[in-house]
């Protein structure tokens, strides 16, 4: 059976739940750019609907995973697609699920194209499954990798003549014109907008509360996001045991306009995170000219200019200068601007949604030609 020419078959996540690639999942299949250049079919690859149980191990996890497998199954039965994307998990439970799909597309003989937007591989490649795994996952295939800075986590299985770099890129929002306007002397406002997970810093940022407020600073720092590996009642526990009831706030998920609320009423935005490389949420900070302070991981550096838009910490964990930039951009408001709207700059540039369309569409286009 010979592959239907510009016809693809997408393996990629859709929310719920919401994270940085499910959402760049939904962009792709509703992408009328794609959609126009080739015949697309989508199967969703999420396995639980809520945050805190992703990428763990379950009875009804399995359940949908053989349904997933079975459905790829009838897909590949029905119709051998030019080129399969996929959105492959790189680590833990999920990515054994991914060997044995990948299993399926290797018996219909079809190529292949990864998008990976984590990392981990180097970490576990030490363990022989792993390795040899991992050399039956790349082996002939192509890779899309969000930065050039991730590339290192793949050399041993790719060669760089068969990856490509797709920066993430994100809708733009439309301010509203009836914004309330903001007392001039409100609290200065820092912004975390991110799960409650502890790998995303939130308890490095509340240390760095500690540390303002035994200063003597007046700041109001808002925590935004669903509950993960941190409930909102111990988090609201952590936050009385350090005194900063007043200071700190957790106001849940926001969505719509209250998001965008959340977003313009902050002064800065804040994410000391170790497991993000390519944080949506930074994007939609530089979309509304916010300073961003966050780590230096991943493809982070290809997002934050160190000094122009924001900070880069060398340390995920390192409270202390994280309380630094913080007090620096509280007490330096011209700072803050122009490093604001050097961000927005950055973002029209590189990563509005469009660019990201047109970029992934010549890979995918460039792939199959190969």
């Amino acid at each position: 059976m010979n592959p239907v020419q510009n016809d693809i078959l997408y393996l990629l996540h859709i929310p719920p739940p919401v994270y940085g690639y499910s959402i760049i999942g939904k962009q792709i299949k509703e992408s009328t750019l794609i959609n126009a250049a080739f015949r697309g079919r989508y199967i969703n690859l999420i396995l639980s609907r809520k945050v805190h149980v992703h990428g763990k191990a379950g009875l009804v996890k399995t359940i949908r995973f053989v349904k997933i497998w079975f459905q790829l199954l009838g897909k590949l039965v029905h119709r051998r697609p030019v080129l399969c994307y996929y959105a492959l998990t790189t680590t833990g439970s999920c990515f054994h699920k991914d060997v044995f799909l990948t299993i399926l597309l290797r018996i219909f003989r079809v190529k292949i194209v990864y998008h990976i937007h984590t990392k981990g591989i180097k970490e576990v490649s030490g363990k022989k499954l792993n390795h040899l795994l991992y050399r039956f996952i790349f082996k002939n295939t192509s890779v899309i990798l969000l930065s050039e800075h991730l590339y290192h986590d793949i050399e041993s299985y790719v060669s760089e003549d068969h990856v490509y770099y797709c920066p993430n890129g994100i809708k733009d929002y439309e301010p509203s014109a009836a914004l309330i306007a903001l007392p001039e002397n409100r609290a200065f406002n820092i912004l975390f907008f991110s799960n409650l997970v502890e790998d995303k810093g939130v308890f490095v940022l509340v240390e760095a509360c500690s540390i303002l407020k035994n200063k003597g600073y007046s700041f109001q720092c808002d925590f935004v996001g669903g509950e993960g590996d941190i409930s909102e009642k111990r988090f609201n526990e952590v936050i009385q045991e350090n005194g900063l009831k007043d200071q700190v706030k957790y106001l849940g998920t926001r969505h719509g306009r209250l998001k965008e609320m959340a977003f313009e009423q902050a002064d800065i935005f804040v994410l000391p995170s170790r497991s993000d490389y390519f944080p949506l949420v930074i994007l939609e900070a530089m979309q509304h000219n916010l300073p961003v302070i966050t780590v230096y991981e991943g493809g982070i550096p290809d997002m934050i200019d160190e000094g122009r838009t924001g900070f880069l910490l060398s340390s995920y964990d390192d409270a202390g200068t994280l309380a630094d930039r913080i007090e620096r951009l509280m007490f330096d408001p011209v700072l803050r601007k122009q490093m604001g709207e050097n961000g927005r700059t950055k973002y029209e540039g590189n990563f509005t949604l469009p660019i990201f369309e047109q970029k992934l569409l010549d890979i995918l286009q460039e792939v199959i030609n190969k």
